[in-house]
Protein backbone atom coordinates (compact mmCIF):
# COMPACT_ATOMS: atom_id res chain seq x y z
CA UNK A 1 0.00 0.00 0.00
CA UNK A 2 1.16 3.31 -0.64
CA UNK A 3 1.83 6.00 1.87
CA UNK A 4 3.33 8.70 0.18
CA UNK A 5 0.22 9.78 -1.49
CA UNK A 6 -0.62 13.59 -0.67
CA UNK A 7 -2.77 14.63 2.21
CA UNK A 8 -4.75 17.30 3.17
CA UNK A 9 -2.90 19.20 5.85
CA UNK A 10 -5.89 18.67 8.39
CA UNK A 11 -6.05 14.87 7.69
CA UNK A 12 -5.39 12.62 10.32
CA UNK A 13 -5.86 9.39 8.67
CA UNK A 14 -2.70 6.79 10.16
CA UNK A 15 -0.40 6.17 7.66
CA UNK A 16 2.99 4.19 8.28
CA UNK A 17 6.38 5.13 7.10
CA UNK A 18 9.30 2.43 5.64
CA UNK A 19 10.89 2.68 9.06
CA UNK A 20 7.50 2.02 10.91
CA UNK A 21 6.71 -1.12 9.20
CA UNK A 22 10.21 -2.46 9.95
CA UNK A 23 9.25 -1.58 13.57
CA UNK A 24 6.09 -3.21 13.55
CA UNK A 25 6.84 -6.11 11.31
CA UNK A 26 9.23 -7.61 14.27
CA UNK A 27 5.98 -7.42 16.71
CA UNK A 28 3.92 -10.06 14.26
CA UNK A 29 3.69 -13.36 15.10
CA UNK A 30 3.37 -16.33 12.78
CA UNK A 31 2.45 -19.52 14.37
CA UNK A 32 3.95 -23.17 13.08
CA UNK A 33 2.94 -25.17 16.13
CA UNK A 34 0.20 -24.83 18.80
CA UNK A 35 0.91 -22.50 21.50
CA UNK A 36 0.10 -21.44 24.92
CA UNK A 37 -2.25 -18.67 25.99
CA UNK A 38 0.24 -16.51 27.33
CA UNK A 39 2.29 -16.69 24.06
CA UNK A 40 -0.16 -15.17 22.08
CA UNK A 41 -2.34 -12.80 24.36
CA UNK A 42 -2.25 -9.12 23.41
CA UNK A 43 -0.70 -10.05 20.23
CA UNK A 44 -1.45 -9.52 16.05
CA UNK A 45 -0.68 -12.55 14.86
CA UNK A 46 -0.40 -12.12 10.48
CA UNK A 47 -1.57 -15.21 9.15
CA UNK A 48 -4.51 -17.13 6.88
CA UNK A 49 -7.07 -17.67 9.20
CA UNK A 50 -7.24 -21.22 8.37
CA UNK A 51 -3.69 -21.79 9.01
CA UNK A 52 -3.50 -20.90 12.46
CA UNK A 53 -7.32 -21.82 14.17
CA UNK A 54 -5.90 -25.72 14.71
CA UNK A 55 -2.81 -23.94 16.72
CA UNK A 56 -4.65 -21.90 19.41
CA UNK A 57 -5.41 -22.98 22.44
CA UNK A 58 -9.06 -24.20 23.60
CA UNK A 59 -11.31 -22.30 25.85
CA UNK A 60 -9.51 -19.03 25.64
CA UNK A 61 -12.03 -16.83 24.45
CA UNK A 62 -14.22 -14.98 26.14
CA UNK A 63 -15.78 -12.55 23.58
CA UNK A 64 -15.44 -12.96 19.53
CA UNK A 65 -15.90 -10.25 17.47
CA UNK A 66 -16.27 -11.44 13.83
CA UNK A 67 -16.12 -9.30 10.93
CA UNK A 68 -15.60 -11.29 7.66
CA UNK A 69 -15.32 -10.56 4.13
CA UNK A 70 -18.67 -9.57 2.93
CA UNK A 71 -20.17 -11.78 -0.17
CA UNK A 72 -19.11 -9.14 -2.57
CA UNK A 73 -16.13 -8.37 -4.62
CA UNK A 74 -13.68 -6.24 -2.27
CA UNK A 75 -10.17 -5.74 -2.77
CA UNK A 76 -8.02 -5.35 0.58
CA UNK A 77 -4.98 -3.84 -0.36
CA UNK A 78 -3.06 -7.03 -1.81
CA UNK A 79 -5.99 -9.26 -1.54
CA UNK A 80 -9.00 -9.49 -3.18
CA UNK A 81 -12.13 -11.50 -1.82
CA UNK A 82 -14.71 -12.52 -5.06
CA UNK A 83 -18.48 -12.64 -4.55
CA UNK A 84 -20.03 -16.52 -4.96
CA UNK A 85 -23.40 -18.32 -4.93
CA UNK A 86 -24.81 -17.97 -1.55
CA UNK A 87 -24.35 -21.88 -0.59
CA UNK A 88 -20.85 -20.86 -1.61
CA UNK A 89 -20.36 -18.22 0.79
CA UNK A 90 -22.19 -20.50 3.60
CA UNK A 91 -19.82 -23.57 2.55
CA UNK A 92 -17.00 -20.57 3.17
CA UNK A 93 -18.08 -18.97 6.54
CA UNK A 94 -18.87 -22.91 7.85
CA UNK A 95 -15.10 -23.62 6.96
CA UNK A 96 -13.22 -21.74 9.57
CA UNK A 97 -16.61 -20.51 11.80
CA UNK A 98 -17.12 -24.29 12.79
CA UNK A 99 -12.98 -25.01 13.68
CA UNK A 100 -13.27 -21.59 15.74
CA UNK A 101 -15.66 -22.63 17.91
CA UNK A 102 -13.25 -24.65 19.92
CA UNK A 103 -11.28 -21.49 21.33
CA UNK A 104 -14.49 -20.05 23.09
CA UNK A 105 -15.23 -20.64 26.33
CA UNK A 106 -18.59 -22.29 27.17
CA UNK A 107 -19.76 -18.88 28.62
CA UNK A 108 -18.38 -16.60 25.44
CA UNK A 109 -20.43 -13.99 22.73
CA UNK A 110 -20.23 -13.94 19.43
CA UNK A 111 -20.69 -10.96 17.18
CA UNK A 112 -20.76 -11.65 13.66
CA UNK A 113 -21.04 -8.91 10.98
CA UNK A 114 -22.84 -8.69 7.95
CA UNK A 115 -24.88 -6.50 5.07
CA UNK A 116 -28.08 -7.46 3.41
CA UNK A 117 -26.32 -9.66 0.90
CA UNK A 118 -24.44 -11.93 3.55
CA UNK A 119 -26.67 -11.34 6.54
CA UNK A 120 -28.94 -14.49 6.04
CA UNK A 121 -26.03 -16.91 5.15
CA UNK A 122 -24.72 -15.60 8.50
CA UNK A 123 -27.63 -16.78 9.74
CA UNK A 124 -28.16 -19.76 8.53
CA UNK A 125 -24.12 -21.00 9.48
CA UNK A 126 -24.13 -19.13 13.19
CA UNK A 127 -27.60 -21.16 14.19
CA UNK A 128 -25.92 -24.56 13.97
CA UNK A 129 -22.75 -23.74 16.22
CA UNK A 130 -24.40 -20.83 19.16
CA UNK A 131 -27.72 -19.69 20.32
CA UNK A 132 -28.81 -16.46 18.23
CA UNK A 133 -29.72 -13.69 20.72
CA UNK A 134 -30.54 -10.82 18.72
CA UNK A 135 -29.93 -9.03 15.07
CA UNK A 136 -28.47 -5.42 15.45
CA UNK A 137 -28.74 -3.28 12.81
CA UNK A 138 -26.79 0.15 12.89
CA UNK A 139 -26.63 2.81 10.24
CA UNK A 140 -23.70 3.38 8.20
CA UNK A 141 -24.21 6.39 6.76
CA UNK A 142 -20.92 6.91 4.48
CA UNK A 143 -21.07 5.98 1.03
CA UNK A 144 -22.77 7.20 -2.41
CA UNK A 145 -25.91 6.92 -3.19
CA UNK A 146 -28.05 4.66 -5.98
CA UNK A 147 -29.52 6.07 -9.08
CA UNK A 148 -31.79 3.23 -9.49
CA UNK A 149 -32.23 1.61 -5.85
CA UNK A 150 -32.14 2.69 -1.96
CA UNK A 151 -28.90 3.78 -0.63
CA UNK A 152 -27.36 0.92 1.14
CA UNK A 153 -26.64 2.68 4.61
CA UNK A 154 -27.04 -0.04 7.18
CA UNK A 155 -25.20 -3.31 8.60
CA UNK A 156 -25.96 -5.84 10.88
CA UNK A 157 -24.11 -7.58 13.64
CA UNK A 158 -25.67 -10.99 14.63
CA UNK A 159 -25.65 -11.56 18.43
CA UNK A 160 -25.07 -15.19 19.57
CA UNK A 161 -23.64 -16.90 22.51
CA UNK A 162 -22.47 -20.73 23.22
CA UNK A 163 -24.91 -21.25 25.73
CA UNK A 164 -27.73 -20.07 28.22
CA UNK A 165 -24.77 -18.75 30.88
CA UNK A 166 -23.23 -15.56 29.37
CA UNK A 167 -22.55 -12.41 30.44
CA UNK A 168 -23.92 -9.11 29.48
CA UNK A 169 -23.45 -5.89 31.18
CA UNK A 170 -26.60 -3.35 30.41
CA UNK A 171 -25.68 -0.47 32.63
CA UNK A 172 -22.21 0.01 30.64
CA UNK A 173 -23.76 0.51 27.52
CA UNK A 174 -26.53 3.41 28.16
CA UNK A 175 -27.19 5.68 25.14
CA UNK A 176 -27.23 9.74 26.04
CA UNK A 177 -29.85 11.21 24.08
CA UNK A 178 -30.94 15.02 23.52
CA UNK A 179 -34.79 15.24 24.77
CA UNK A 180 -37.09 16.69 22.24
CA UNK A 181 -40.17 16.90 24.62
CA UNK A 182 -38.75 17.82 28.01
CA UNK A 183 -42.03 16.46 30.31
CA UNK A 184 -42.21 17.53 33.30
CA UNK A 185 -43.90 15.81 36.26
CA UNK A 186 -46.94 17.95 38.33
CA UNK A 187 -44.49 19.63 40.57
CA UNK A 188 -42.72 20.59 37.91
CA UNK A 189 -39.56 18.51 37.97
CA UNK A 190 -38.01 16.88 34.79
CA UNK A 191 -39.58 13.47 34.07
CA UNK A 192 -36.42 10.89 33.25
CA UNK A 193 -34.44 13.51 32.01
CA UNK A 194 -31.51 16.22 33.19
CA UNK A 195 -30.71 19.90 32.28
CA UNK A 196 -26.95 20.22 31.76
CA UNK A 197 -24.51 22.69 29.80
CA UNK A 198 -25.54 22.01 26.26
CA UNK A 199 -28.32 21.12 26.53
CA UNK A 200 -31.56 18.34 28.24
CA UNK A 201 -30.58 14.86 28.27
CA UNK A 202 -31.95 11.32 28.52
CA UNK A 203 -29.88 8.31 29.86
CA UNK A 204 -31.76 5.13 28.12
CA UNK A 205 -31.56 1.84 27.64
CA UNK A 206 -30.07 0.77 24.20
CA UNK A 207 -31.72 -0.78 21.35
CA UNK A 208 -30.38 -3.10 18.68
CA UNK A 209 -31.01 -0.36 15.94
CA UNK A 210 -28.13 1.21 16.37
CA UNK A 211 -27.82 5.02 14.53
CA UNK A 212 -25.51 6.77 16.98
CA UNK A 213 -22.21 5.93 14.82
CA UNK A 214 -20.08 7.98 12.44
CA UNK A 215 -17.89 5.72 10.26
CA UNK A 216 -14.29 6.87 10.44
CA UNK A 217 -13.07 9.23 8.16
CA UNK A 218 -9.71 11.79 7.03
CA UNK A 219 -10.60 14.40 10.27
CA UNK A 220 -10.58 11.32 12.88
CA UNK A 221 -7.36 10.04 14.59
CA UNK A 222 -8.52 6.57 14.06
CA UNK A 223 -8.91 6.50 10.46
CA UNK A 224 -6.89 4.49 8.24
CA UNK A 225 -7.00 3.53 4.67
CA UNK A 226 -9.02 0.14 5.20
CA UNK A 227 -11.64 -0.09 2.91
CA UNK A 228 -14.47 -1.26 5.62
CA UNK A 229 -12.70 0.06 9.26
CA UNK A 230 -15.59 -0.05 12.05
CA UNK A 231 -15.64 2.57 14.12
CA UNK A 232 -14.17 2.48 17.76
CA UNK A 233 -17.63 3.39 19.95
CA UNK A 234 -19.32 0.41 18.09
CA UNK A 235 -16.57 -1.87 19.21
CA UNK A 236 -16.79 -0.10 22.69
CA UNK A 237 -20.17 -0.89 22.84
CA UNK A 238 -20.00 -4.10 22.14
CA UNK A 239 -16.68 -5.00 24.45
CA UNK A 240 -18.53 -3.34 27.49
CA UNK A 241 -21.87 -5.20 26.92
CA UNK A 242 -19.85 -8.81 26.80
CA UNK A 243 -16.83 -8.97 28.49
CA UNK A 244 -15.65 -8.14 31.65
CA UNK A 245 -12.29 -5.80 32.35
CA UNK A 246 -9.29 -8.69 31.54
CA UNK A 247 -11.61 -11.05 29.39
CA UNK A 248 -10.10 -11.72 26.12
CA UNK A 249 -11.15 -10.53 22.65
CA UNK A 250 -10.52 -12.04 19.85
CA UNK A 251 -10.88 -11.01 16.09
CA UNK A 252 -10.02 -13.27 13.37
CA UNK A 253 -10.22 -10.54 10.86
CA UNK A 254 -8.29 -7.74 12.55
CA UNK A 255 -8.30 -5.57 9.70
CA UNK A 256 -6.46 -2.89 11.09
CA UNK A 257 -6.86 -3.22 14.61
CA UNK A 258 -10.33 -1.72 15.86
CA UNK A 259 -10.96 -4.34 17.75
CA UNK A 260 -7.40 -5.13 19.55
CA UNK A 261 -6.72 -1.22 20.60
CA UNK A 262 -10.75 -0.42 21.38
CA UNK A 263 -10.29 -3.94 24.00
CA UNK A 264 -6.84 -2.50 25.62
CA UNK A 265 -8.28 1.06 26.34
CA UNK A 266 -11.23 -0.69 28.35
CA UNK A 267 -8.54 -3.17 29.56
CA UNK A 268 -9.43 -6.19 28.42
CA UNK A 269 -6.84 -8.69 26.52
CA UNK A 270 -6.75 -9.53 22.72
CA UNK A 271 -5.88 -11.86 20.22
CA UNK A 272 -5.85 -10.85 16.05
CA UNK A 273 -5.43 -12.35 13.27
CA UNK A 274 -5.07 -10.77 9.84
CA UNK A 275 -3.22 -11.91 6.88
CA UNK A 276 -2.18 -8.33 5.13
CA UNK A 277 1.24 -7.12 6.68
CA UNK A 278 0.57 -3.79 6.20
CA UNK A 279 -2.92 -3.85 8.00
CA UNK A 280 -1.06 -5.62 11.39
CA UNK A 281 1.61 -3.13 11.22
CA UNK A 282 -1.27 -0.27 11.50
CA UNK A 283 -2.84 -2.32 14.33
CA UNK A 284 0.46 -2.47 16.10
CA UNK A 285 0.71 1.48 15.78
CA UNK A 286 -2.50 2.25 17.12
CA UNK A 287 -2.15 0.16 20.12
CA UNK A 288 1.23 1.61 20.65
CA UNK A 289 -0.91 5.13 20.09
CA UNK A 290 -3.31 3.75 22.63
CA UNK A 291 -0.88 3.63 25.35
CA UNK A 292 -0.75 7.40 25.64
CA UNK A 293 -4.52 8.24 24.25
CA UNK A 294 -7.41 5.94 25.54
CA UNK A 295 -10.44 8.14 24.87
CA UNK A 296 -13.13 6.55 22.72
CA UNK A 297 -14.86 9.02 20.25
CA UNK A 298 -18.87 9.28 21.28
CA UNK A 299 -18.36 7.56 24.76
CA UNK A 300 -17.39 9.76 27.55
CA UNK A 301 -18.69 9.90 31.48
CA UNK A 302 -19.75 6.13 31.34
CA UNK A 303 -22.20 6.53 28.27
CA UNK A 304 -22.32 6.42 24.38
CA UNK A 305 -23.56 9.94 23.43
CA UNK A 306 -26.14 10.51 20.48
CA UNK A 307 -24.11 11.36 17.35
CA UNK A 308 -23.14 14.84 17.85
CA UNK A 309 -24.55 16.05 20.92
CA UNK A 310 -21.17 15.29 22.89
CA UNK A 311 -18.97 17.76 20.83
CA UNK A 312 -22.12 20.33 20.95
CA UNK A 313 -21.93 20.15 24.65
CA UNK A 314 -18.21 20.48 24.63
CA UNK A 315 -18.43 23.57 22.74
CA UNK A 316 -21.27 25.07 25.21
CA UNK A 317 -18.50 24.36 28.20
CA UNK A 318 -15.90 26.30 26.41
CA UNK A 319 -18.09 29.70 26.56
Amino acid sequence: MKTDKPRAPRNRTLILTEAERRKYRSRLLRLEKPVRLDQVENRTICQDLMDVLDYLPSSLVDLAFIDPPYNLNKTFNLTTFREMESDKYESWLESWLKKMRRLLKPTASVYICGDWKSSGAIFNVIRKYFRIRNRITWEREKGRGALRNWKNCSEDIWFATVSDDYYFNLEAVKLKRRVLAPYRDSSGRPRDWSEEAGGRFRVTHPSNLWSDLTVPFWSMPENTDHPTQKPEKLLARIILASSRPGDLVFDPFLGSGTTSVVAKKLGRRYLGVEIDEYYCCLAEKRLELAEGDKSIQGYEGGVFWERNTLTDRKLMNRK
